[in-house]
This record gives structure tokens, sequence and C-alpha cells, in this order.
């Protein structure tokens, strides 16, 4: 039944354009030389789509799937460049909530961000998400302040050098402050540098853990923002301690889900307003997207859970990039990101994958996707495949392929054999979910 729709839909198509409109005729006798070529593009789209059949199509598409790592090395390196990354550069002292923050931007467990991040300089660390090859944040976390042991000047040298490396990149810089903690003299002295070293980039300050000054008998968080007396006190104390080296002030509490505070990351949406404020408008609505939980919310395995925080992430980079017009045909940029994709969800279900191995596993996943679901709706806007594929188009089709290789290494993870069945109806599922969530991401 599925074939003989199929073909009743390449029929249909194929008589649709088998001739060229009526107006067009005319328009090729009598009028501009515009129409005269309009005439010829018709003739030879409506050729093009009887000698290439629905299914002949999906095939062609699927064959971009197999990118060699050299071509993947290639492209990736072009997205990186288009790519609206945010570089958030954390100082605060051990446990005033820089880890929290990234887990509250990401989504990602607090045992990912912890493996994340990797030595940088001998005074910082560094994490990227959702991979070092595509990053769409990148945290700079100090570490070792308010260490009496460490040189000030020194962290403050290591941080100038930092910014000093040139970046197309927005940068932001978070100072992390604990709001029982008052002894923030060294983190005023650094701010205070490299604020007058860096005046263009924004400073927020972000006052953390909230909870330990509630009164004695709270035992959840208010409504946003707290309103009671020792938070106040407290938080107009430290905001105007660093007044003149931050442009502006947030209040947060993210804690652990073991600690009983709902929401876990209380202020999150203050965080993400004010992100908005301070950050170019590219980089503040990826952003924005990023901490879209609606899907995310809806899993309750551990792995799929975490996936999805990469999914999401991908998707975004999908949508960003079909949006921006590129040298070089959309598909194949789409390719290199989502092997990119498959390749880190791999690694987190402990399967460790070259980029042409993950080829390899897209181009098994996505094959018979591709034919039952999305040939059909591609064969209607031949020619030029590149400029269908439109940002909510390629955010969910990212989104159903991650989806689909959750499936699938959850399956080797398991010890069992992956079942095509299986991945391509879930496939089918999340795609048209997702094209319901991101319908709203324009071109």
């Amino acid at each position: 039944m599925t074939e003989q729709r199929n073909a009743d839909s390449s029929s249909a198509h194929s008589e649709q354009f088998t001739e060229p409109t009526e107006q067009v005729k005319i328009g090729s006798k009598h009028n501009s030389w515009t129409n005269r070529i309009i005439g010829v593009w018709n003739d030879a789209t409506a050729r093009l789509i009887q000698s290439l059949p629905v299914e002949q199509a999906a095939q062609m598409i699927v064959q971009w799937f197999s990118v060699d790592e050299k071509r993947v090395t290639e492209i990736l390196k072009t997205i990186r460049a288009e790519l609206p990354t945010t570089e958030a550069l954390l100082i605060g002292k051990p446990q005033a909530g820089k880890s929290s923050i990234v887990r509250g931007l990401t989504g990602v467990s607090a045992e990912i961000v912890g493996q994340g991040f990797r030595p940088h300089t001998q005074h910082t660390e560094r994490y990227a998400y959702p991979s070092n090859d595509l990053p769409l944040l990148i945290f700079t976390d100090t570490v070792g302040l308010g260490d009496v042991n460490q040189e000030t000047e020194t962290i403050i040298e290591e941080l100038i050098g930092d910014l000093q490396q040139k970046s197309s990149r927005a940068r932001i810089l978070i100072l992390t402050v604990k709001i029982n903690d008052f002894a923030t003299d060294t983190l005023r002295q650094i701010a205070r540098k490299l604020r007058q070293q860096y005046p263009d980039i924004p400073c927020l300050l972000a006052v953390t853990c909230l909870h330990e000054v509630y009164p004695l008998d709270t035992a959840d968080h208010p409504a946003y923002p707290p309103d009671y007396e020792e938070v106040n006190r407290a938080f107009s104390a430290i905001e105007q301690a660093f007044a003149d080296s931050c442009d502006r002030t947030v209040a947060l509490d993210f804690t652990l889900e073991e600690d009983g505070y709902t929401p876990v990351f209380y202020g999150l949406e203050a965080l993400r307003d004010t992100l908005a404020d301070l950050l170019p408008e590219a980089e503040a609505r990826a952003i924005h997207q990023l901490l879209d939980n609606e899907a995310g919310d809806q899993i309750g395995n551990l792995y799929r859970d975490v996936g999805r925080h990469y999914i999401s992430a991908f998707a975004v980079m999908a949508a960003t990039l079909a949006a921006v017009p590129l040298p070089f045909a959309t598909m194949p940029v789409l390719t290199a990101l989502q092997v990119s994709m498959v390749g880190l969800l791999g690694k987190l279900y402990g399967q460790t994958l070259s980029p042409s191995q993950a080829g390899g596993v897209v181009s098994a996943i996505a094959g018979g996707f591709l034919a039952q679901a999305v040939g059909r709706e591609l064969i209607k806007f031949l020619p030029g495949f590149g400029s269908v594929i439109a940002a909510s188009w390629a955010a969910a089709y990212t989104w159903a392929l991650g989806e689909g290789a959750c499936v699938y290494f959850g399956d080797l993870m398991g010890g069992k054999k992956p079942d095509p069945k299986k991945i391509q109806s879930v496939m089918q599922e999340a795609f048209e979910s997702a094209k319901e969530r991101f319908k709203g991401i324009k071109r």
C-alpha cells in the first residue's frame, strides 16, 4: 500500500509538471526573455522529475551521508566559523556555583560536566558544549581562585592572555559569588582589572546559593525572585560591591536533585533573559532555544535524557546553518554536523567511533527513514535541494536522527541487535513531533 502511494505521488508530480503552463507557453512567444527562461526551466524540471522518482531521489540523498573523514574535517571547519558560539569566562571561588551554571545552561548532568572540563592553562579549565568540534557554548572556569597559595596577578595575567586571543565569538564574563560570602577582595580586584583592559566585554554578576540565607522555617524556594529580608540585604550589598565592574546582576540557586529544592535551577529564566540583554542577537537566540526543555522532559531514561540535551544543541545548529547562506550545498553541511552528533552520542553510550564509522551509522539508520518519510517531501521541491532544507525541517530531521541513534546505541549497550523497524518508528514519531516544536523557526 505504501509503495502504491509513493508511485501515485510520483506519478502525480510527473503529470503536474509534464508540460509548461499555458501562460508560460504564451510568455515564451510574446513576453520578455525572463518568461522564456522560465519556460525552459519548467520543461527541464518536468523531465528531471520524470526521470527521478521519489525513491531514487531519496537514495541519492542517502548517498550524501557517505562523507569521508577529510571532507568532514573541511566542512566542520566552515561550520564552526558560522556558528553563534558564546565563550563564557566563569570567575569565582570553588563551590560558588560555576559548574552549576554550566549545568543550568546545557542541561547536562553534573557527572558529564565534571568529566568535560579539561586543563586550559595553569589556573583555568575549559569545557565545550556540545562538543569540541562544534561548540555552541565554551566555558572557561578559573581554578585556584581564593587559594592563598595562588598569585592573584598570575591568574589575572592568564585571563588577560586568554582574552587577547583573537576571536569572532561573542564573549561574556560571569562572576559567581555565594550570597553569604563577603570575602571578595580578590574577585573584585580581578573584575576591575579585566574591566579596565576589556570594557567592551559584558560582565554579569551571579549571586548564588540563595537558600543558604533563607529563614530557618523555609522548606522550598518561594516565587522568583525571593522576597526575604535576609536575601535582599545580602544581595544588595554584593551588588553594590561590584557596581563598578559589572553590567548586570542576577540571583540564582542551582542545586542538585537530591537537595530537595524545586525548581532545581531556580532563576534560570532570569539568567537566560539577562544573557539575552548582554549578548548579540544570534548568540542570545541560540541560548534561548537550548533552554527549551519541552521535549527533554518526556524521557526518564538517564542516557536518553542526557542524549537529548546534546541532540537539542545539534538541532539548534542545524536550524542556524540552514538559515544562513553558505558557499556550498546545505545537505553536505547537515551531513557533517549529524555525523559529528552521532559520534558524540556513540561516545555517551560507550561506543568510540571515527567520523567514517559515525557516517556509516547515519547511513544505516537514516536510509529507510529518508526513503519512507522524507523523499516525498523533498521531491516536491526539485530542483534545488539546498534551498528546500528550511531551518525547521533541518532541526526536526536532526532531532529525529539523534533519537534514532540513541535507540541504536542503546540496543548495542544492552547486548541486543538494533531493530531497524523500531528505529524507523522512533524516528518517524520524533520527526513529526519535532516539526511542531521547531515550526516557528524561520529561514
